[in-house]
């Protein structure tokens, strides 16, 4: 039977692979044909397989242990090393039960609000991300997979006005997550980066394994809608969480009407209260923007822009009348793959446009500007200002994601990709082509009347900034401020990593007198040396007043130490020191996003879709 098994699937990965190819060199066909008709073909496989060494249907589970003997022979996964200065990007163990946090040093204020802060970010199975060799060549996790894992702080303010602060952490039990789990090894063969026919190769033997071609990693963010909270990662729809205990409910596709990937930066709507998404793909239809009403139940509204190359776009942005979508040069090309290229690339030659579209329009009403070439992973905030619709965002003129092509001298790429420090020594003739990846606060001034466009730096170069917060009240109408966590250029470098050594207070309507009177103003909170933050948002104060109302909440770990604490910091007194710092017994590994989130009063658990 092994025998049999090695055979067909070697003679639908040769055929389907020369198809493909063939199919994109004589035709061009669109990739979505190309792709789906070899998911067909796979399907194919996977039924005369099961005949032809005739399987009742009650046991085909042998046909899916061979093809397990059939993967350990042919592949061998290897550990993806860690260097002693990324010792805080390796995973950790899930705590069985909540943790009572006593160490509190200075005050959490008395007008802080109860509720839960709340960070996403990779926690990989098995010790940490893998590599693949086989006859295919080799194929390999990006830095940024690995199962999503939440480290929530949960903030209860008791009768007597003293608070109980409880830290609890827990993987997001996706489906993928349960699949491997179960066999207790690392078993999804990596399908991003590396060589072509090892890449394909995984498409095909998770396919037959698994029904997926990759793994949904769910560790990228943490929203809530309609009083449900979700953990989301862009490659698939998100997965609903129960709250209090950070157990995974199931996935959430809208009552069904949502089958696609789902972005990682939804927008609810003021006024509305709808939810703004949008979901890419690697086939067509590319990107599909929709519209969730409310209470969460229904989808309103769905469009497909038509894209012709599928753009990486990892967040949406909205106005109060508009959708924003940028279509940068990071694409997915299957295409580009079947050639032997990466699956994921930037290219450096390559168009940018920005789209705004009405809240529920379709592709012909969608008005498209033409902009410098860049990458911007996320947006500050959008508005209109008369004819104009206003973007704000953090950019850079190369993608941090995935890396090198086909994942080659990884550390030598990023070292000296993050080095940014040059940029402000003055004797060192430096510009910010010369180090793609610093990021700077960049505006976009989109004229809806006559089309044109005006693009100014709002931040200097002496740092680098990403990860943006605001007041979520502000999202979609004109903001004063604004928070970044900014880059460590030198620590960064030095471990081929990215570490975030502080963060700032960006001031939209005051002049930065420093550097040039068209920057705007910037204040910093910068952290003591090898300590370094993820996943802050803002908390704003229940009684606010002025926009700035509130405090930046952070996730630290101090890796001297390798503690790691939580900063509570009043933003009207940025560059003081933080009014709380909350010192963990666990260590929290680097992250991405975060949230502050009030929690409802706690009731039975249910998914959405059992409600």
């Amino acid at each position: 039977h092994l025998k049999i098994c090695h055979y067909y699937l070697k003679r639908e990965m040769q055929s389907s692979y020369l198809k493909l190819q063939v199919n994109c060199s004589l035709q061009k066909p669109s990739i979505s044909h190309n792709f789906d008709h070899f998911k067909s073909r796979l399907s194919s496989a996977f039924k005369q397989l099961s005949l032809r060494i005739s399987v009742p249907k009650t046991i085909k589970n042998s046909f899916v242990k061979l093809l397990d003997v059939l993967v350990d022979q042919m592949f061998e996964f290897v550990d993806q090393p860690l260097l002693p200065s990324q010792r805080n990007f390796a995973p950790v163990d899930a705590l069985r039960e909540a943790v009572l946090v006593t160490n509190i040093d200075g005050e959490i204020p008395e007008d802080f609000p109860e509720g839960v802060y709340i960070r996403n970010g990779p926690n990989p199975l098995f010790g940490g991300l893998k590599s693949t060799k086989s006859m295919f060549g080799s194929s390999n996790h990006i830095w940024v997979e690995g199962e999503g894992m939440l480290h929530a702080l949960y903030f209860k303010k008791e009768t007597d006005g003293s608070w109980n602060v409880v830290y609890m952490n827990r993987h997001v039990e996706s489906e993928t997550f349960k699949q491997e789990k179960q066999r207790n090894r690392s078993s999804f063969l990596p399908a991003i980066e590396g060589d072509s026919l090892a890449i394909l190769s995984a498409y095909l033997l998770n396919l037959l394994r698994f029904g997926k071609i990759n793994k949904y990693i769910s560790n990228t963010n943490i929203f809530e809608h309609a009083g449900k909270f979700y953990s989301v990662a862009e490659n698939h729809m998100p997965q609903e969480i129960y709250i209090f205990t950070l157990e995974t409910l199931g996935n959430w596709d809208v009552n069904g009407a949502w089958n696609r990937p789902f972005t990682s930066h939804p927008k609810k709507a003021s006024g509305t209260g709808e939810l703004v998404i949008m979901g890419v793909d690697a086939t067509k239809p590319f990107v599909e923007i929709g519209v969730i009403s409310a209470d969460g139940d229904k989808l309103v509204h769905k469009v497909d822009l038509k894209l012709s190359r599928c753009s990486l776009c990892h967040e949406i942005g909205i106005t109060q009348r508009y959708n924003v979508f940028l279509d940068y040069p990071l694409s997915i090309d299957l295409t580009r793959l079947a050639f032997g290229g990466p699956l994921i690339k930037y290219e450096h030659e390559g168009y940018a446009k920005i789209g705004i579209m009405p809240r529920y329009g379709d592709a012909d009403s969608v008005k498209w500007f033409d902009v410098e070439p860049n990458c911007t992973f996320h947006i500050i905030n959008c508005f209109e200002d008369g004819d104009e619709v206003i973007v704000w965002g953090c950019r850079a003129l190369e993608s941090i994601i995935p890396g090198p092509d086909l994942g080659l001298n990884k550390f030598e790429w990023f070292s000296k990709k993050f080095r940014h420090a040059e940029l402000a020594d003055e004797s060192v003739d430096t510009s910010p082509d010369d180090v793609p990846l610093f990021s700077r606060v960049y505006e976009w001034r989109l004229n809806m009347q006559n089309g044109d466009v005006k693009e100014t730096n709002l931040s200097g170069t002496k740092v680098s900034m990403d990860f943006p917060m605001i007041n979520g009240g502000y999202t979609g109408i004109k903001n004063k401020y604004g928070y970044t966590q900014i880059v460590d250029s030198i620590a960064s470098s030095a471990s081929g990593m990215p570490k975030y050594g502080g963060l700032a207070k960006l001031s939209f309507e005051e002049p930065d007198n420093t550097e040039s009177e068209e920057l705007i103003k910037v204040e910093y909170h910068k952290f003591e040396e090898n300590i370094f933050c993820t996943g802050g948002a803002f908390v704003p104060k229940g009684r606010g007043v002025e926009e700035d109302d509130g405090w930046i909440i952070t996730f630290l770990h101090n890796e001297d130490t390798n503690i790691s604490q939580v900063y509570i910091i009043d933003t009207k007194k940025f560059t003081d020191e933080p009014v709380a710092k909350i010192t963990l017994s666990h260590r929290v590994p680097y992250g991405f996003h975060g949230a502050f989130m009030s929690i409802p009063v706690q009731t039975q658990k249910a998914s959405r879709n059992e409600s």
